[in-house]
């Protein structure tokens, strides 16, 4: 008996029939989720498309991925959902305050920091505070918290406020003024909180603020993080990124601007280390690390010092300037608003508001309520930090009965939770500064788990008492002095990044009061 010969096309075809039916099993297995992907133990299970889950959906919305999670919460009418896409462990969405809390406090140590962040943040990054878990966290943390106390609030961090300020006022604001032309306000105002910041954690005099120009760190900053967000949300961001010297030959990689950010970081490590060597004594930021030990007790390399210098870039200049321009633009929405605000700073300010030096004018910002109403509510509808990813090291069970995996991901979106009427109340969406205000007039705070502006439990933010002077001396500051008005014709709206910056800036028109 002869042996059947099989021929290279019979082959061929048995190997696409046989692909062809295991993909079509998997299809029929998986046909609302991501492939080898076990649906969440959630009430509600959002649907994807076979094999991928919602990994398409999500690079289709990409660029508004803030109001495509709202639009989910609010389709599923929810507070927690589930979702699969492709390459990820299954994802459980929750904008419930309680489960909240539950992750960033009652059961901190069960939830961390996962690879996916470290794959999307880690060459910008580095193991910064922002990354890091464990013991690499807490010495960074315990190192930094040493210069946010009362008496550098008070003191030093007041008076380089005021300062920047007034650099602010008289060499751009009174100028536009003057001349009736528009300026971009929120590139302003970066330029303001980069120059404290740099200063106030680096001791380093930037002076970006007399610069017509984008500053070159901060434009290659930017353009980082995007894709560090991008990494989140796509996973073909990194192959284009390889692709562009071929399509778009000349155009700056993400390489070249991590380049930029590298040598300005190193800068200021090489910089202060010269300072030192010629006998300089710094209380800074920068000082306390470089003084401090690492979790192998041993002296802070330049890279860490890199990844020092970065983290806290992103905490100290990103996060307060977007908060300010989100609050000016609220105000120029709400006339309302803005003249009870105006009305307290008059109350509380003197005409010449530098007559009061940083002690006084630390110890007069902490009365004006309605200030510090106006603040929260701009950081409830606007977060600085508007989405959040923790990874679970063991199996555990959320305040609401979801039962979490060992691995799953645990994401809770700030930026809806402001707007839920389950949260808030059937005003939610509107900017209402009196929620935070009781009938007597006292100022309150919600819980952290309701209102996570600034984190919760043991990372809540070190600097929110910093951001949070800062914001109100620039907002009593430049309200007292100008009235601001929109140009017409321009749409406001959020960019997509890590943090919450505006995509296209906010051009406004400054008159004296």
């Amino acid at each position: 008996m002869s042996a059947t010969t099989i021929t290279p096309d019979a082959l061929a075809s048995a190997v696409v029939a046989s692909g062809a039916a295991v993909l079509g099993y998997l299809s029929l297995k998986y046909n609302d989720r991501a492939v080898f992907s076990e649906r969440p133990n959630t009430a509600i299970f959002s649907p994807g498309a076979p094999l991928f889950g919602s990994l398409f959906e999500q690079i289709k919305n990409k660029d508004r991925i803030l109001d495509h999670a709202d639009y989910l919460m609010n389709k599923h009418d929810t507070l927690t959902f589930g979702q699969t896409v492709l390459g990820l462990p299954p994802q459980i969405m929750t904008i419930d305050p309680n489960n909240v809390e539950h992750v960033l406090k009652t059961n901190f140590s069960n939830y961390v920091k996962g690879p996916q962040m470290m794959y999307a943040m880690g060459d910008l990054f580095g193991h910064g505070i922002f990354v890091a878990n464990g013991s690499q966290w807490r010495w960074q943390r315990k190192a930094a918290s040493l210069i946010f106390n009362v008496v550098n609030f008070r003191d030093h961090f007041s008076e380089v406020f005021i300062k920047e300020l007034e650099i602010l006022s008289k060499d751009i604001f009174d100028k536009k003024a003057e001349n009736g032309k528009p300026i971009d306000f929120h590139d302003v105002i970066y330029k303001f909180t980069l120059d404290s910041f740099v200063y106030l954690g680096f001791g380093k005099q930037l002076n970006s603020l007399m610069s017509k120009e984008k500053v070159p760190f901060a434009e290659s900053f930017d353009i980082c993080q995007h894709a560090c967000f991008e990494r989140f949300v796509d996973p073909f961001t990194n192959l284009r990124e390889s692709l562009k010297p071929i399509f778009k030959p000349g155009t700056k990689t993400i390489k070249d601007h991590l380049k930029v950010v590298n040598e300005f970081a190193y800068g200021l490590v090489n910089d202060r280390r010269e300072q030192l060597k010629s006998g300089g004594e710094y209380k800074d930021l920068l000082s306390r690390f470089m003084n401090a030990k690492n979790e192998n007790d041993e002296p802070l390399s330049n890279e860490e010092l890199r990844d020092t210098v970065l983290n806290f870039i992103i905490a100290g200049r990103d996060t307060t300037a977007q908060a300010l321009s989100w609050c000016f633009y609220n105000l120029m929405l709400h006339p309302r608003i803005e003249a009870k605000l105006v009305e307290e700073i008059n109350q509380f300010i003197p005409e010449d508001a530098s007559s009061l030096d940083a002690p006084a004018f630390y110890e007069v910002i902490k009365q004006m309520k309605y200030a510090h109403a106006v603040f929260y509510e701009v950081l409830r509808l606007y977060p600085s930090v508007p989405t959040n990813v923790k990874v679970a090291l063991d199996d555990d069970v959320l305040p609401d009965g979801t039962q979490i995996h060992k691995g799953d991901s645990v994401t809770w979106s700030s930026f809806s939770m402001g707007r839920s009427d389950k949260i808030w109340g059937p005003d939610a969406r509107s900017f209402k500064p009196e929620r935070w205000l009781s009938e007597d007039g006292e100022l309150k705070r919600e819980s952290a788990g309701q209102w996570p502006a600034f984190h919760a439990g043991p990372r809540v933010c070190l600097g929110q008492n910093l951001a949070t002077l800062e914001a109100l001396i620039a907002i009593v500051m430049l309200l007292k002095r100008y009235k601001f008005s929109l140009v017409p014709n321009q749409s406001v709206t959020y960019g997509v990044s890590l943090t919450h910056p505006m995509r296209d800036g906010m051009q406004v028109f400054i008159e004296r009061r």
